[in-house]
């Protein structure tokens, strides 16, 4: 299948997105742009600057250049890599340069001097508004695939009315939950519909094995936040309203902290940094049996739980009232465009095969060299490719041979849509996690966290924006 076909039968999407498109405006860039052509309106006007902003896909029907395309060095990567190939049956005449860079060490130095610049980065999501001044605004490119693609991936890379990121995976949060360790105590995990119960059920485990600590409490304060912003995603909230407005002050806040503070108070939870190894120490004794966490977890019972591999299982997310919603969105990355790269349309080209041409995502997420099952550790962001009907990853076998695809595309439908990622958001870890781990120590409690990181975070973050 050609890559313009989706594009012909997004014909209608592309007229019912074109008055919305039209109407976005991006932030002025603070770069001068090194890009593609692109057309504006009358120079001079507000029209002229907002075409400025925007990218274009390339006019020609075969188009030749080269690009340098960023990513992280890992599986990641040799996936990506290894699409090349395919994306170059269809564009023969664009040449993939693929480089592994450690990106938080060298992606800002890069835009500021405008050296060396990647045509696309590979970037996590809570980063990308914080270099919204420096990449393409996508909102022109993007507007076919946008009602097709899930709201809370839109959201998260929209700033500003601009679209900064080409959304690449969906991170649903879910309850990993060992099913051998709880079926011995009598514990059927299944009946856990609320975090209500989940207390319940994490008490009744602890009463058939003293001195386990049932429940994860996360200990890394980038990572503490994350997952408390994948429980507020539950609720319909986050850290920032769509304006920008910091909203932590919230019941939404308080419930969460709450119920974390029980865990740790009642000592029903297991508090160590992610997968290090008293956390895996605690997994495989069976002294710590239930992890919410985004579905990339399932990474561990495949390759890090030897022990207790096969042994677990995964569920949606509790709800935090009856009847609410079973999953929450935690972590996730996109592809960027900088406005200085010399060839940001090509490697729109390239973007838009990966997530929007079948034999493109089917690449990624099916079976390949890296991971002969598929990759299991998130599903697509764009819905077409998240068919329940039609799985791009086997049974998890660390899961019990468990449909994992099913599972998580269902709880990803759940998530509720979100708001655009604040440029602080990294650094309010300073305040936000840091105090969360505070309140685990004992020196806070949920009010004082909201208290203090509200007042921090406006007067060290959003005021000096």
């Amino acid at each position: 299948m050609h890559p313009k076909t989706p594009r012909r039968r997004a014909a209608a999407t592309r007229r019912r997105a074109a008055g919305v498109a039209a109407g976005i405006l991006a932030a002025t860039s603070a770069l001068t742009a090194c890009g593609p052509a692109i057309s504006s309106g009358e120079p001079g006007t507000a029209s002229d600057t907002a075409a400025a902003d925007r990218l274009q896909a390339p006019a020609e029907e075969s188009p030749r250049g080269e690009i340098t395309i960023w990513d992280r060095s890992g599986d990641l990567f040799n996936v990506f890599d290894a699409v090349i190939d395919d994306f170059n049956e269809v564009y023969p005449d664009v040449v993939v340069h693929h480089e592994a860079v450690d990106i938080d060490a060298k992606l800002q130095n890069t835009l500021i001097t405008e050296t060396d610049v990647p045509d696309g980065v590979f970037l996590d999501d809570a980063k990308v508004a914080g270099f919204a001044d420096h990449l393409w605004d996508l909102s022109g490119v993007m507007a076919p695939y946008l009602d097709d693609i899930a709201p809370q991936k839109v959201d998260v890379n929209s700033l500003d009315g601009g679209i900064y990121g080409v959304p690449f995976d969906l991170d649903p949060g879910l309850l990993y939950y060992n099913e051998k360790a709880l079926t011995r105590a009598g514990i059927d995990a299944t009946e856990i519909e609320t975090y209500d119960d989940l207390l319940d059920a994490a008490r009744a485990y602890q009463d058939e094995n003293p001195g386990s600590a049932p429940i994860h409490l996360e200990q890394s304060p980038f990572l503490g936040q994350l997952q408390l912003e994948m429980y507020a995603s539950q609720l319909g909230t986050s850290l920032a309203d769509e304006n920008g407005e910091l909203r932590l002050d919230s019941d939404e806040y308080r419930q969460i902290l709450g119920w974390l503070d029980t865990v740790d108070d009642e000592g029903l939870g297991t508090r160590a940094e992610y997968l290090s190894p008293s956390d895996v120490g605690a997994l495989e004794s069976g002294d710590q049996v239930f992890y919410p966490w985004a579905i990339w977890f399932s990474f561990a019972p495949e390759q890090q739980l030897t022990k207790t591999s096969g042994d677990w299982r995964a569920m949606p997310l509790p709800a935090w009232e009856e009847g609410g919603a079973r999953s929450g969105a935690m972590g996730g990355s996109s592809f960027v465009l900088p406005r200085a790269g010399e060839n940001a349309d090509l490697a729109w080209l390239f973007y838009e095969f990966l997530m929007f041409h079948e034999d493109g995502w089917s690449a990624v997420w099916g079976a390949n060299d890296t991971y002969p099952n598929g990759l299991a550790t998130s599903i697509p962001a764009y819905i077409p490719a998240a068919d329940p009907a039609t799985p791009l990853f086997g049974p998890v076998e660390g899961l019990g041979g468990q449909d994992l695809w099913t599972t998580a595309v269902e709880a990803g439908a759940e998530i509720p849509g979100g708001a655009p990622t604040p440029s602080w958001w990294a650094g309010a870890v300073d305040y936000l996690g840091t105090n969360l781990q505070r309140m685990y120590d004992g020196d806070m409690t949920p009010d004082e966290v909201i208290e203090q990181s509200d007042a921090d975070i406006r007067t060290n973050l959003v005021d000096r924006q």
